[in-house]
């Protein structure tokens, strides 16, 4: 039978997988990207928040005293992988790259949200204003993507459409 706290420090190692993948799949959509300048500088940015929230859940955890999860990590870096490898056979691959990062990104929202709730149950007050210091990055991302994915299908469906240009990526 797992306590609160069992259930936090899991729930925090699952954060820190989904950070993982997260960094992988930035990683490679922004080296991808190559005619789509505002979404590469936002997933830019967006990159090194997701470095520093996956820095600040190793560093959560280590004052628990426990560390990351290998197995879930390397999961989540081979679903990034995944994703990846999968982007780059389709001729839309900078729509769907938005469409799932919007989904990852509520996703986040949800784990975060979860973790917030634990931790104030578990008493874990340094938990809980860490994770709430992540929850606002990633509901900016999510609504920044879905605030642009009228443009960015716009966007790629004049350059589909145009001749010698590239629109997948």
């Amino acid at each position: 039978m797992a306590d609160k706290r069992d259930n936090l420090i899991d729930w925090l190692r699952d954060a820190h997988a989904m950070e993982q993948q997260a960094e992988q799949m930035l990683s490679a959509q922004k080296s991808r990207l190559e005619n789509y300048p505002k979404l590469r500088t936002r997933i830019e940015k967006h990159l090194e928040e997701t470095q520093g929230q996956k820095a600040l859940l190793e560093q959560t955890l280590a004052r628990l005293g426990k560390e990351p999860s290998t197995l879930k990590d390397i999961g989540g870096k081979l679903m990034a992988f995944g994703q990846a490898v999968g982007g780059m056979a389709v001729s839309d691959e900078v729509i769907k790259g938005a469409m799932a990062g919007y989904v990852f990104e509520n996703v986040e929202i949800a784990a975060y949200t979860v973790l917030i709730a634990a931790a104030k149950a578990a008493g874990d007050v340094e938990t809980q204003k860490a994770c709430e210091q992540i929850l606002p990055q990633e509901i900016a991302m999510a609504e920044w993507l879905k605030e642009h994915l009228p443009e960015l299908t716009q966007a790629f469906l004049d350059r589909s459409e145009t001749p010698g240009l590239e629109a997948k990526r």
